[in-house]
């Protein structure tokens, strides 16, 4: 049974509003609705017509399709139809001849459901239809919510479409799961579960959205994609999937793989390593030396103090950051306003929100990444929106899990690859490794370790993981390090 996902439909049935209350936020800079692919009109007429499902019918040479290449994963390519969805069809193709499309971003991805992009401003807040305003795409019952399928986004009806749209990946149904649909008021006609239970999909959708288009090839690239590592919240990818064009092309008669059967098993390795691939030393856990500067953290209400071992020769202008901020006593008094277990707890912000904080740099300096300094528990590291070039005085510490053969193995199936450095750091002390080549990491818990677990698990609110009971940074000082004992690994403290 589609455990997950019927939850999700008692959700969606239940919600007047967006499904941000159920379990599927928007993200955290989110301040206006957003465009959904979980809320519609989900009130199915008993009586449904049992038309012809047109979404596998293969396109006619010289039709218009649209093929989207997708940075580090490969091309897909969509046949649209324009006899039943005219006015979206036209909306995709042109807005894919001005380039609108290149450089976005796949910024919501949820597994055994679907793919969303085409927001300019990659949160689900942002983009516009070719006639500036949003438009009424309407549905029609000859296009369902099949794997592969194509549709527009919207915030509550499809006459709020704009440019966002996803792509389904959805889960195979059986009879019971059309039964309890059927409890939900949801009906379907034969042909239309004849196709769900073939190929899968999300048929709670239909009726909902405005169904345009179908992949005709590529549908590996979009089933690789969907098991892509993301923040449980907003389900936004950690390393952001890019389209790099969507273009306008004529259909020449190649070859058509509908389902995902029809494609090999893909090969993990052809996706790029964030990190590259040259076996460098991890220097995470290299000893600070005598009289070599260091800081220490105290957290009021917690005894002891966290230790961190700086890394000047990896990520200079991040560590100067650091300890310019630290003696101005910027972080005294600063909360840790973000905190996942098994994952980070994240402070810095003198907004308490995630929406604050500064360098002591002019914006948009870059602090890069190195190789040799990966998201390892204990790591210390800057939160960004986007890129290096967005480091300010937010920063999150790492806790993350311990990743042992079979879980190493699961990442790799997923598309990461990994060292053998890397592997055996992530097997012995843990980490977070999908966030390695994107965030600069400057820093290492060398002491104090046992504080940052403890304080994972101190009680969030669920909507955004802000404790319910500020943690807060008592003080942050500038010292030297007098050879006192180093304790990398969490298993170091009784």
């Amino acid at each position: 049974m589609l455990k997950k996902v019927l939850a999700g439909i008692m959700c969606m049935l239940m919600a007047a509003g967006t499904l941000a209350s159920c379990g599927n936020k928007g993200t955290e800079t989110s301040g206006t609705s957003s465009s959904d692919t979980t809320q519609g009109d989900t009130t199915n007429a008993a009586e449904v017509e049992n038309v012809d499902i047109a979404n596998f019918t293969p396109p006619e040479k010289g039709d218009t399709i649209i093929v989207m290449k997708i940075k580090d994963y490969g091309t897909v390519k969509f046949r649209l139809f324009p006899e039943y969805a005219d006015k979206g069809v036209e909306n995709f193709v042109e807005l894919a001849k001005k380039g609108y499309y290149d450089g976005l971003k796949f910024h919501r991805v949820i597994k055994d459901f679907m793919i969303q992009g085409g927001d300019p401003l990659g949160t689900g807040t942002g983009g516009e239809s070719i006639w500036g305003e949003k438009f009424d795409g309407g549905t029609d019952p000859h296009l369902i919510h099949v794997a592969g399928a194509l549709a527009y986004a919207n915030s509550g009806g499809t006459d709020t479409n704009g440019s966002q749209f996803y792509v389904v990946t959805g889960t195979v149904p059986t009879d019971d799961d059309f039964e309890y649909y059927s409890q939900k008021g949801l009906e379907f006609s034969e042909n239309a579960k004849e196709q769900y239970k073939k190929v899968g999909g999300a048929p709670w959708l239909d009726g909902g959205y405005t169904v345009f288009g179908q992949v005709i090839d590529g549908l590996d690239v979009i089933f690789k994609i969907q098991n892509v590592s993301v923040d449980q919240n907003s389900s936004m990818p950690f390393k952001d999937v890019v389209m790099e064009s969507v273009t306008v092309g004529e259909y020449n008669g190649e070859d058509i793989h509908w389902y995902i059967s029809d494609y090999e098993e893909f090969d993990a390795d052809e996706i790029k390593n964030s990190t590259g691939m040259e076996n460098v030393t991890i220097s995470n856990f290299t000893a600070p030396k005598e009289g070599e500067t260091i800081v220490s953290m105290k957290l009021k209400g917690y005894d002891g103090e966290v230790k961190i071992k700086l890394f000047p020769e990896y990520a200079d202008k991040g560590v100067e950051n650091f300890i310019e901020l630290c003696k101005r006593g910027y972080y005294n008094g600063l909360t840790f306003h973000r905190i996942m277990k098994d994952f980070m707890i994240q402070g810095g912000d003198p907004n308490g929100d995630g929406t604050g904080g500064d360098s002591i740099f002019e914006k948009g300096y870059e602090g890069g990444t190195d190789p040799h300094l990966i998201h390892a528990a204990g790591a210390v590291a800057y939160a960004n929106s986007g890129s290096t070039n967005t480091n300010g005085s937010q920063f999150y510490i790492v806790t993350g899990e311990v990743y042992g053969k079979d879980k190493i193995d699961e990442l790799k199936s997923f598309g990461y690859s990994f060292t053998e450095n890397q592997e055996e750091v992530y097997s012995t002390y843990g980490g977070a490794p999908w966030l390695d080549g994107d965030y600069t990491v400057f820093g290492q818990v060398f002491d104090g370790l046992d504080i940052v677990f403890d304080v994972q698990n101190v009680e969030v609110d669920e909507n955004n993981n802000k404790p319910k009971k500020d943690v807060v940074i008592e003080s942050m000082t500038v010292s030297e390090y007098n050879g006192e004992e180093v304790r990398w690994s969490i298993s170091d403290y009784k």
